[in-house]
């Protein structure tokens, strides 16, 4: 192992705080490139290296219709970052059931 994520995982792709600004400007539905670098005032460039590592990960899908490039959330993409999410909630849970026991026990006595 490397060491270094590879941009076609999704979870490396999300570490980034500019290609999640970029995934939430897609979640409400399909937006051109130009829509997006409004939405988020950044370069043209900047936007599109972020929309291609999203794509390459399967967070992003493109289409073209004229001269534009329209992108939208993939939501297949995000599935294997909410089942990893999933396990955490669940032993999360598990520490917050425990915790009120004992609070129950501390005010009973």
């Amino acid at each position: 192992m490397t060491g270094e994520p590879t941009t076609t995982d999704a979870f490396a792709a999300l570490a980034d705080p500019t290609r999640r600004d970029v995934l939430d400007a897609l979640r409400d539905g399909e937006r051109s490139v130009g829509e997006i670098v409004a939405a988020l005032g950044l370069a043209q460039p900047r936007v599109s290296k972020h929309l291609r590592v999203l794509s390459d990960a399967g967070l992003a899908r493109r289409r073209t219709a004229g001269r534009h490039r329209i992108y939208r959330l993939e939501p297949e993409g995000l599935h294997a970052l909410a089942d990893w999410l999933k396990r955490y909630g669940v032993a999360v849970n598990e520490r917050l059931d425990r915790a009120e026991t004992y609070l129950r026990d501390l005010q009973g006595k």
